[in-house]
Formats: structure tokens, C-alpha cells, sequence
């Protein structure tokens, strides 16, 4: 179904509310229909309940309550749900096949932005190492949306942190150095572009040494919390439980590639197709990458990708288990199809782990 025929099903969806009397408006001559915003799910948007809200007299939640059900029953419409103060959001039928066979195509470049967007951002950041470790990852995250990122001189340290003004071999074994101007290559700038946009970076400094944790649980322990909050470097981000999200990235991951050696073992491979009930969650977190992705570039966040990766985690280990037939059953399409969303959250992964610095071990 495409935009325009979605957006005409939507006006029919008003058309009935109006014959049936539950709504008292004049049916609008065309209904917007857009991705979703932050915070949206599905595949597509629209505001008419918003629209009509005023006309109707109504709440714009409670028109949106009305329309649903006029939405839901559609053929080609898989679910409906609503967000914010009365959008509805709609997901398309044969959303899982699509998405899973787009992730697998684009693989780690699932969510990146198809080209230069002409905006230009120079990050500028203390001397101290978790701002030059925000720095080297928001200069990716910034790039994978089309942005051209200039890496300036470093801005003076925080007042309060004549400790946080660190050596730069200490940030070393991290992959950064401290100074700025010491960061990732510089993309030369067309004639076309934009002014650049002045960002100076200034994270809550690291209070101690977190070298002694190893790179990927010292750079998780950055970059994890807000920029804002205080970051914990403590032994709790090496420990192989439950409760410590960097190792359940990791653990998530591994059992992608775990899956895909079982599978190959039992003679069957991943092919998109239709998903199980039961895989919402993991779709809806993998349909909403791109969305991290653009809005940790808009914020100036890369704590917004660590912590929707955690999402994409527990959502895929929630689903693991049925993936692989069991006992004597044979491998079907469901299965290459469920061996399908698993490859897709392993490359979401390991996109996201990429460009946090991190590792994705295929054993854990």
C-alpha cells in the first residue's frame, strides 16, 4: 500500500465514522500520512484525529479511538496504535518481510542517511576523556546522517575538573586522544554547504581512570549515561550477568551468530519472510533504529544508540528461542523466516557496536 492509497483509506476510515454517526465533522479532502516521528511506531502516521479534533468537539485521543477500529479491519493493515496526544500510527501488513530484507541489504549501513545533507557541525570538546570519546563516536553517528563534522581545538576544561584535565596517552588504549584537534579525519566541505554549526561538547567528566576496564566496557561506561549524569567506572561493566546491559548487547549478538552456525548444521538458511506472533517487540526496535540513529545526531547523544541497542537486546533474546526447531521438527518457512529477524538484529548490533568503538563478538 503506498502513501497516497494509505492516505485514502484513511479519509474512508472518517467516511464511515461520519455514516455511522460516532463522529459529526465534515470528511477533510486529504489526510497527511508520514513515517513516524520520534517516539512513533509502524510504518506510517497521520494527525487527522488532531484534524478533526475541534470540528468534532471531541478530544483528539478520543477521535483517534474512534477512527481505529475503522483502520484496523482494512485489508493490508496490520495494526494501528496511537501515540502522543491523539496521532495513529499504522503498521502495514507484510512490514516484517520488507524491513528484515531492507536491514539485511543495507547491512551496517541500515539507517544511514542516503547522502550528504549539506549541513556541517564542528565539535569542539574539553581535554579530558569521556568528551573525547562522545566526540570521535557523535562524529560518526553525525556522519551516518549525511552530516560533514570539522574537528576543532579543544575548548578549556570544566572549571571544577582540574583532575579531569587529562594526558593524553591516558585516553589512549580507549582508540582517542584528548585533543580535538587530534579527532577523526575531516571530510573536505563542498562550496554548496552550510555554515558550519558551532558545537562545544561538555560532558560530565569521567571521575577516575576507566583504562583498567578494558576498551569496551570503559568506552560503554562513557558513553551509556547521559551526558549529563555522573558515569559509574566500576567493575559492574564486567560482569557476565543479567544485570550489566553492555554484556547483554554482547550476549544478543553472539547468539545471532550462534543461531545462524546451528541453523547451517540442521541444512536450512535465512530467508525474509512473514514473522511469528511474538516478534513485535524485536520489529518494532529494529524499525525504530533509523529514529535512534537520528536522533542521537540531533541531540548531540550517542547515549541514545547504547541505550536502544539494550532495546534491540533484550527484544531479540526474548525471541531467540524460537527460532530453531525443536526436538524432531523439521526446518520450515517460519523458521528461515524467524532465522531471517535474528540476522537483521545481529547486523543492528553490530552496526550500533561499530560505531560506539565497541566490539560484537561472535562468541561469548
Amino acid at each position: 500500500m503506498t502513501p497516497v492509497e494509505l492516505s485514502s483509506t484513511v479519509l474512508r476510515a472518517v467516511r464511515r465514522a461520519v455514516d455511522e454517526g460516532e463522529l459529526v465533522v465534515a470528511v477533510p479532502e486529504r489526510a497527511q500520512v508520514v513515517p513516524p516521528g520520534p517516539g512513533g511506531r509502524g510504518d506510517y502516521a497521520t494527525n487527522v484525529a488532531l484534524q478533526l479534533a475541534r470540528p468534532a468537539g471531541r478530544p483528539p485521543k478520543e477521535v483517534a479511538e474512534i477512527l481505529r477500529p475503522h483502520l484496523s479491519g482494512v485489508t493490508g493493515v496490520e495494526r494501528v496504535d496511537i501515540s502522543g496526544p491523539g496521532f495513529l500510527n499504522i503498521t502495514l501488513a507484510g512490514r516484517g518481510s520488507a524491513l528484515v530484507a531492507e536491514i539485511l541489504r543495507r547491512r551496517e549501513r541500515y539507517g544511514y542517511a542516503d547522502g550528504p545533507t549539506g549541513q556541517v557541525v564542528q565539535l569542539r570538546h574539553p581535554r579530558e576523556v569521556r568528551a573525547a570519546v562522545i566526540g570521535q563516536v557523535l562524529t560518526r553517528i553525525l556522519r551516518s546522517q549525511g552530516v560533514l563534522v570539522r574537528n576543532g581545538h579543544a575548548v578549556p576544561a570544566p572549571s571544577e575538573g582540574a583532575e579531569a584535565a587529562l594526558e593524553p596517552a591516558w585516553a589512549g588504549p580507549l582508540g582517542v586522544t584528548v585533543d580535538a584537534a587530534q579527532g577523526p579525519p575531516e571530510t573536505p566541505t563542498p562550496a554548496s554547504a552550510s555554515a558550519p554549526l558551532e558545537v562545544d561538547l561538555r560532558p560530565v567528566p569521567a571521575g577516575q581512570d576507566p583504562t583498567p576496564l578494558g576498551r569496551d566496557a570503559a568506552r560503554w561506561a562513557l558513553l551509556h549515561p547521559a551526558a549529563h549524569d555522573h558515569p559509574r567506572i566500576t567493575d559492574e561493566h564486567l560482569a557476565q550477568r543479567e544485570g550489566n546491559p553492555l554484556f547483554r548487547v554482547q550476549y544478543a549478538y553472539a547468539r545471532t551468530t550462534a543461531l545462524g552456525r546451528n541453523a547451517a548444521a540442521l541444512g536450512f538458511a535465512a530467508v525474509p519472510g512473514e514473522c511469528a506472533s511474538g516478534s513485535g517487540p524485536l520489529l518494532d526496535a529494529l524499525d525504530s533504529y533509523p529514529h535512534a540513529l537520528a536522533a542521537a545526531a540531533r541531540h548531540r547523544a550517542p547515549d541514545r544508540v547504547a541505550r536502544h541497542l539494550v532495546t534491540v537486546a533484550d527484544a531479540l533474546l526474548a525471541f531467540q528461542h524460537t527460532v530453531l526447531p525443536l526436538g524432531d521438527e523439521k526446518p520450515s518457512a517460519a523458521h528461515r523466516s524467524r532465522l531471517a529477524l535474528a540476522e537483521a538484529a545481529g547486523t543492528v548490533l553490530a552496526g550500533g557496536l561499530s560505531l560506539l568503538g565497541i566490539d560484537a563478538p561472535t562468541h561469548l
